[in-house]
């Protein structure tokens, strides 16, 4: 026990009280023997610190903080060390508002497009996400409170995802989605972890035995705190008995009622009890400690520097940017060019997703207004469409009018705010009809356009012919106005790279015939065969691969050495601007008899060079670079044989290819 004192001093009724919430973000108190609560908040990209009474959908607006881009367009940037620095940013605006818990990253996988909280998370990969998530975690952490990555597990579906029960085999479950968060726990160190609202296999996340115990716990070493999403507990002592500690929100006393008639019943140990409790004060005791800094200013933003974190949200938004398409080299804009910037999100841009994670930013920049500063030439600005999707003739007019008077045409589309949102799924891949009317009229006038996108996931593009050039910004937070005009301009070289695949259609996606289910079970029929895997090892089409985006500069990749601890490579910027790639990692084993993809992510980096520089680079294997689920024995083994290593400027574009014999270890 860590707090063996104090444990004997909590009464019975006491300790069953602590193992739910006090509020809707606060957990209870012991004022006699001086246990604070401590306060637990949402924050994947901002916090979200309710100012007046706190409810679970945010209805009360919350206190001012910075909106930085969320998961999904971080991720482009393949940097952990942004993420990182990201992280230690959250988590001073955390403790400036005296949060101790930080609900986040999201790290769920991208099963399908159509997930309506994609923009909250990393990727279609999970050693990638994982990888992401980890910089988080220790970003965060390293301020003195706790990280709670979400949602533990397999929570890749919105539609009735309190009840939805993911039917899933063991192997899938392994490799696909646990990996991610074992990297969270392992390597970021994370303190807390949040259960899932669903089933796998029949049982609920936050009272799976396997899954919180047996994987979590004794497998991975976790040794902190398991928090319920708010209203994810349904069985509040078999949750107990798997340590779950914490049930949240706010259930009153009825949950404590429970755990003292499990107690007299004989369904619940003091044992188990105490061993819960144990690790919530432990928590609760750390957080409340001289590590926390309170706020010494009154107002909403006290103790974090306001404008070092806005410029932050733009350096990251900039790095995160994708640049699709190119045609002739269209980008960077010449000086003096005239633009005529059209598009209601250029005049309020759609830069954050709607539900829990959404932020009350301190400041929220605009193309419209920031133009001005660039070197072009703007002829107008008209919104062209109107955003909740009504067809608008007058509105159309004036922007064909506008296209028609200048040199290029700057583009701002994407998905609207009702498009997603936690709580519900995408019904279909489209960008809104009349966004892509106007885009087939503009063309007509004049062919020189380039698409400025935001969306938090991906979406179908039957339209790209339209475009010269394609931006893709994804959700790019309050200063992504700024970041995407300096890479427009050249200011930025563009080094985002994809971190899903984009198809061509829909219909074209792995899980098109099982999600979502129609039915309370979600069958995960398309096994290890997610994102990438599934177009890769099978050869169907796709519009943008995994990893894949553009710079306004080359690469060029040569000499690979591959030995028995990874790879070293040279990489040479040969184009005439300095720029970062993203240099990625790939390993398959095609004559191997395990029943596996034909590639898989194990490593990246992101490399800056300037202009004909060159470095030597270096990346690491490291324990999950071979390696799969053996259903048979039940662990983790190493097939022997001949693997081929891969080095890419994305999965589809693979510039070095090596082979290593690995010795394997399978029963």
């Amino acid at each position: 026990m860590k707090q063996p004192e104090l444990l004997s001093k909590l009464t019975l009724e006491e300790k069953a009280a602590l193992l739910s919430g006090k509020t809707v973000w606060e957990t209870r108190d012991i004022p006699r023997l001086r246990i604070p609560s401590i306060f637990l908040s949402d924050g994947p990209h901002g916090i979200r610190k309710q100012a007046g009474t706190g409810d679970h959908l945010g209805l009360n607006e919350s206190l001012k903080a910075t909106c930085f881009p969320t998961a999904a367009t971080i991720a482009n940037s393949w940097d952990e060390e942004l993420g990182e620095e990201i992280g230690r940013a959250l988590g001073e605006e955390a403790v400036s508002q005296n949060i101790h818990v930080l609900l986040g990253p999201g790290l769920n996988i991208k099963r399908s497009p159509l997930c309506g909280r994609n923009f909250e998370y990393f990727s279609e990969d999970p050693y990638f996400a994982g990888k992401m998530a980890a910089a988080y975690v220790r970003g965060i952490q390293s301020q003195g409170i706790y990280a709670c990555p979400k949602h533990f597990a397999v929570n890749s579906q919105e539609l009735r995802r309190m009840a939805m029960n993911a039917v899933i085999d063991e192997r899938t479950l392994r490799e696909i989605y646990l990996t991610g968060f074992e990297i969270a726990v392992k390597e970021g160190g994370a303190k807390a972890i949040m259960s899932a609202y669903n089933q796998i296999n029949g049982e609920y996340a936050n009272e799976n035995r396997q899954l919180l115990v047996d994987i979590l716990r004794n497998e991975w070493g976790f040794d902190g705190i398991v928090i319920t999403d708010w209203g994810g507990s349904n069985d509040h002592v078999k949750g107990v008995k798997c340590q779950s500690n914490l049930e949240m929100p706010a259930p009153g006393l009825d949950s404590a009622r429970e755990i003292l008639y499990a107690v007299e019943d004989g369904k619940l140990t003091i044992e188990e009890l105490d061993l819960c409790v144990d690790e919530l004060l432990d928590a609760v005791l750390t957080l409340s400690g001289e590590g926390q800094r309170e706020s010494k200013m009154s107002g909403q933003t006290a103790g974090f520097d306001v404008t070092a974190h806005h410029e932050l949200a733009r350096r990251a938004a900039a790095e995160s940017i994708v640049l699709l398409k190119n045609e002739d080299s269209f980008l960077p804009l010449k000086p003096k060019t005239k633009v005529a910037l059209i598009g209601d999100f250029a005049i309020e841009p759609r830069y954050q997703g709607a539900g829990s994670s959404m932020v009350n930013p301190t400041r929220v920049d605009s193309m419209a207004e920031l133009i001005q500063g660039y070197d072009l030439q703007l002829v107008g600005v008209k919104m062209g469409y109107s955003r909740t999707g009504e067809a608008d003739a007058a509105m159309k007019k004036e922007a064909l009018d506008l296209a028609g008077r200048a040199e290029v045409v700057l583009y701002c589309f994407g998905l609207d705010e009702i498009s997603e949102s936690e709580g519900m799924d995408r019904n279909h891949m489209r960008v809104p009809q009349n966004q892509i009317e106007l885009l087939e009229e503009l063309v007509k006038v004049n062919p020189h356009i380039a698409g400025i996108m935001s969306a938090g996931s991906s979406v179908e593009m039957p339209w790209h012919y339209c475009c010269k050039a394609i931006l893709h910004g994804y959700l790019c937070g309050q200063a992504g106005a700024g970041a995407m005009l300096d890479v427009l301009t050249g200011k930025v070289n563009p080094s985002g790279r994809l971190n899903e695949t984009y198809p061509v259609k829909y219909e074209d996606t792995p899980a098109f015939r099982y999600f979502p289910s129609t039915e309370r079970n979600s069958e995960y029929r398309e096994g290890l065969f997610v994102g990438y895997r599934y177009y890769d090892t099978s050869g169907a089409r796709f519009q943008y691969p995994f990893g894949y985006g553009l710079s306004y500069t080359e690469f060029t990749y040569s000499d690979l050495d591959v030995d028995e601890s990874g790879v070293s490579f040279t990489l040479e910027n040969t184009g005439a601007m300095d720029g970062a790639e993203v240099a990625q990692l790939y390993i398959g084993m095609p004559n191997g008899k395990v029943f596996r993809p034909k590639k898989e992510l194990k490593g990246f980096r992101k490399i800056f060079l300037k202009k004909g520089e060159k470095k030597r680079i270096r990346i690491a294997f490291d324990d999950k670079s071979f390696r799969f689920w053996n259903v048979k024995t039940g662990q983790w083994e190493t097939e022997g044989g001949e693997s081929q290593i891969m080095i890419g400027a994305c999965v589809a574009d693979i510039r070095l290819t090596g082979t290593l014999v690995v010795r394997g270890n399978m029963e």
